[in-house]
C-alpha cells in the first residue's frame, strides 16, 4: 500500500502502521488481521481500494455470475443502441460477456447504424478490457485514454481493428471490424450509479469527435485496481491509477456529462428523458438528420 497506492502522498504511514500493529498485535492467523487490513485501506481514503477474504475473492473471479445482459437494438431514425453493463468473473465470463457483446452490436447496427447510444448507467464496473472490446468497433482505432500513477507514468488505452490494447500489448480478444468506420456520431449514458470500469470506459469516449454524453454525473471512483493475491487467497484491491482521457485530462472524481438530464430510469418513471435527450442530439447529427 506505501509503494502502491494512487494516494500514497497524502498519508501518514508512520500512524497507519502504529495503528495497525496496535490492533493486531495477537493475531494467529491470517483472518485475524483482516479486519486491520480494511482499517488500514480506509484510511488511503480512495473511496475505491477494497479487501476480499478468499471466499468473497472466489465467488468474484468464478464463473458463476449475476449480471445485466448486454442489449443491442435498432433504433428509429438509424440509430443503434447499446447496453453495457459491468461483468466480473473468471476467463470463462469474459469471453462469453465479448461474444454477446459483439452479437448485440452487429444486432443494433442493422442496416448500417448512422449514430449510436452507449447506455453505461447500470454499468457499475468490473474488468474494463471486456467492456472495451465491446465498443472498440464503435470508438474507433487509435488511442482512447490512458492509466496515470502516483508518479504522474502513463499507460495508454488504445483500439486496433476493434480490439482493446495497453501500451500496445493485446489485452486478449480477437479483432473486430469497425462499424461506421469507427468515426460515427456517439451518445453517451451515464447515471450515478455509473462507476469504476463503467467510468472508464466513459472517459474512452471523452474528447472523441462527434461524441456527447447525456444524464447524470458518474459515481466519482473513475481510478485503477490492482488486485494483489495474499498467501491465504484473500485479495488486496488497491486502488494505483487515475482515468485520463486522450486529450490527457485525468479524472478522480465524478465525471459530469456534457448535458445534464435528470435520469427516470428504475425510479418508476415511464418515460426516459436521457434516452430522449440522446436520440434529439444524434438526429441532428451528420448522416441522422
Amino acid at each position: 500500500m506505501e509503494n502502491k497506492a494512487l494516494h500514497r502522498d497524502d498519508v501518514d504511514w508512520d500512524e497507519v502502521r502504529r495503528t495497525a500493529f496496535t490492533e493486531v498485535g495477537s493475531a494467529q492467523r491470517p483472518g485475524d488481521t483482516y479486519r486491520t487490513i480494511e482499517v488500514a485501506l480506509n484510511s488511503l481514503g480512495d473511496g475505491h481500494s477494497a479487501f476480499y477474504d478468499p471466499k468473497r475473492s472466489k465467488e468474484l473471479h468464478g464463473d458463476e455470475q449475476i449480471r445485466n445482459p448486454v442489449e443491442g437494438r435498432a433504433l428509429s431514425g438509424r440509430m443503434g443502441y447499446l447496453s453495457l453493463p459491468g461483468v466480473q468473473g473468471s476467463e470463462k465470463v469474459f469471453q462469453q460477456y465479448v461474444r454477446e457483446g459483439r452479437d448485440a452490436v452487429a444486432k443494433a447496427d442493422r442496416p448500417n447504424a448512422c449514430g449510436w447510444v452507449i447506455d453505461l448507467r447500470r454499468n457499475r464496473g468490473g474488468n474494463m478490457w471486456p467492456m472495451l472490446a465491446v465498443v472498440g468497433p464503435i470508438l474507433g482505432d487509435g488511442d482512447v485514454g490512458s492509466f496515470v500513477d502516483a508518479d504522474g507514468k502513463k499507460t495508454v488505452w488504445s483500439i486496433e481493428k476493434g480490439s482493446p490494447r495497453l501500451d500496445g500489448d493485446s489485452t486478449g480478444w480477437g479483432t473486430s471490424p469497425p462499424v461506421g468506420g469507427g468515426s460515427a456520431p456517439v451518445a453517451v449514458l451515464t447515471s450515478r450509479s455509473t462507476a469504476s470500469s463503467g467510468e472508464a470506459v466513459t472517459v474512452a469516449f471523452r474528447g472523441r469527435p462527434g461524441t456527447r454524453s447525456f444524464g447524470e454525473d458518474t459515481t466519482g471512483v473513475p481510478t485503477g485496481n490492482v488486485g494483489h493475491r495474499l498467501s491465504d487467497g484473500a485479495i488486496l484491491n488497491l486502488t494505483e491509477v487515475m482515468d485520463a482521457d486522450r486529450t490527457g485530462r485525468a479524472y478522480d472524481s465524478a465525471i459530469p456529462p456534457d448535458q445534464p438530464v435528470v435520469d427516470n430510469l428504475g425510479r418508476g418513471g415511464s418515460k426516459d428523458p436521457v434516452l430522449e435527450a440522446a436520440t434529439e442530439w444524434l438526429s441532428g447529427q451528420p448522416g441522422c438528420a
